[in-house]
């Protein structure tokens, strides 16, 4: 039986509101969508003019660089997410494409650039194009000669004294013109925009801070290796008061791809595969430039024996810290979990209150604490016990002591997480082994063992991959020592993170390629042990599901 409604054919099931499957589509789409509020659309206008204003924002160096395949993608990826959040359509991916661009800022470009890095030789001296490498080592050359144009010089930056990027702020001698020079060359100054001394010295200049004698002071190396490239040459200063505009006398010469010092004759010749000037002696400029090595940072790793032997000696340490930190941590915060989960054992509350209490400590503080505690001669351990340890000295003393100091700081949370995992624990099981007969220790290891290993396993993957790459344990208590005599860059307790950063990082500057390198290595690693690790989890969880 059906009700005849206004207009030829249309009926009404009885029972059912206005709004069922007899009414248009747009009345049916009406009922799921909620209107807008004012609030609403003044969050949404505002989010939408934020993705503009990073649009334009990230336009313009784009442009200027010439980078067109990037500036396409900004220009389809804002216009995408203005189509999405305009329209009502799409509802699940207007929740699903903010947490997806996130990911891909935070995780996957990083991730990526990183690889990317660990094929060039990316570093101090070949960060940049070759002809900023060419620029570079001319303005380096620059030396003062007879008749060198010698300007006032005031020392300033555009922002903090002490880290801004200085400029030099020179009056022409012969015109009184005020110039700013940086890195980047020089730049006229308005008359009106400064305050000059007599004798040229500048005192204020709108959009700088002239540093006084103290502050230039502080910067006097800074200030000394500044080189403001000029048509004529380079300007460089001499002293804090004075600058002069120097001749380079080494030059690039494009005809034979290579850069000839006027004053000894001799010649560097471009080598394009290791992105450096050569001489026939072998003799290579500090300035180079960027360049794609392909797998050479991978193989020096493995066949350089200067690194490949630390290398592997380190990454068995490496697993011996990881494993004993974190199996350590669990079988004390399981033990001790289990003593306070016993129904006989009281003030169990003030107990966990106390126990947790290196979880709440900041753990770079704690660790320095420790440091001073395994000191040799006035530390708190030898002097408690009577000892005389040289606890970082030694090797195994040095690592015991750092597996100590973690153990401690990684039982309260092992301890927690254990706890946790017992009050889940079915009280029927355990009660069932024994009317069953089992001991004490046969109920644990038949049942609870199991049980808190299948909530736990992920929990210590996770804490396995942490420790792995546990910089600071090591890095505030040793720093990586002892080290052996005739290898001052590989120490006892080093972990890959820490001979990494010491490797790349050290005396012999910046190496982001070789880094980049070795932190594939380490990814490599830890994802293959967490991937083997969740397939047997799995396995044990089909077992006692």
């Amino acid at each position: 039986m059906s009700t005849k409604l206004s207009g030829p054919g249309s009926t009404r099931t009885p029972g059912r509101g206005p709004a069922g499957p007899g009414l248009p589509r747009t009345a049916r789409a009406a009922r799921h969508h909620t209107p807008i509020t004012a609030t609403g659309l003044v969050v949404k206008v505002v989010l939408l003019g934020l993705v503009a204003g990073i649009a334009l924002w990230a336009a313009f160096p784009l442009v200027e660089a010439e980078k067109w395949a990037g500036l396409a993608l900004l220009a389809a990826t804002t216009a995408g997410l203005f189509y999405l959040y305009l329209t009502p359509r799409h509802v699940p991916a207007k929740y699903l494409v903010p947490g997806t661009l996130f990911l891909i800022a935070f995780q996957v470009f990083p991730v990526l650039y990183t690889a990317s890095t660990a094929f060039t030789n990316f570093g101090d001296g070949h960060r940049g194009s070759k002809d900023d490498a060419i620029v570079a080592i001319q303005s380096a050359s620059v030396q003062q000669v007879p008749g060198s144009t010698e300007y006032a010089l005031s020392v300033a930056t555009a922002g903090d004294p002490a880290t801004g990027a200085l400029v030099f702020l020179v009056t022409d001698p012969a015109t009184g013109v005020v110039s700013a020079g940086d890195a980047d060359g020089l730049r006229r100054l308005d008359a009106a925009d400064v305050t000059v001394a007599p004798g040229g010295r500048v005192t204020a200049a709108d959009g700088y801070t002239v540093l006084n004698f103290g502050q230039a002071s502080a910067r006097s190396q800074e200030i000394t290796d500044l080189v403001v490239p000029t048509a004529g040459g380079a300007l460089r200063s001499s002293g804090l008061s004075r600058a002069y505009e120097g001749r380079a006398i080494r030059a690039y010469d494009a005809g034979c791809d290579c850069v000839t010092d006027s004053e000894s004759g001799k010649r560097w010749t471009a080598d394009e595969q290791t992105g450096s000037f050569v001489a026939a002696d072998g003799e290579r400029l500090a300035q180079g430039w960027k360049v794609t090595v392909g797998l050479e940072n991978f193989t020096r790793v493995l066949t350089d024996p200067n690194i490949s032997g630390p290398f592997f000696g380190t990454l068995l340490w490496n697993f011996a810290f990881a494993i004993g930190s974190t199996g350590f941590t669990f079988l004390l915060g399981m033990a001790i979990a289990l003593a306070l989960h016993s129904p006989r054992m009281r003030g169990t509350n003030l107990y966990r209150v106390l126990l947790i209490l290196p979880y709440a400590m900041p753990s770079f503080a704690m660790l320095l604490v420790w440091r001073d505690m395994f000191n040799t001669d006035f530390g708190l351990i030898n002097n408690l016990f009577g000892l005389g340890v040289d606890w970082f000295g030694q090797d195994w003393s040095a690592r015991a002591a750092v597996l100590l100091v973690q153990l401690w700081l990684g039982y309260p949370y092992m301890f927690l997480v254990a706890t946790g995992a017992l009050q889940a624990i079915p009280k029927e099981l355990t009660e069932a082994t024994s009317v069953d007969g089992a001991s004490p220790w046969q109920s644990f290891r038949a049942v609870t063992l199991p049980l808190l290993l299948v909530a736990l396993s992920p929990l210590l993957i996770a804490s396995f991959a942490y420790n792995f790459n546990n910089i600071n344990a090591i890095w505030l208590t040793t720093e990586g020592g002892p080290f052996p005599a005739d290898n001052p860059s590989n120490g006892a307790t080093d972990l890959l993170i820490t001979y990494t950063y010491r490797l790349a990082f050290g005396a012999q500057g910046a190496e982001f390629g070789m880094a980049a390198a070795v932190s594939i290595f380490i990814f490599a690693i830890v994802a293959t042990v967490s991937a083997i690790s969740f397939r047997n989890t799995r396995k044990q969880e089909e077992v006692y599901s």
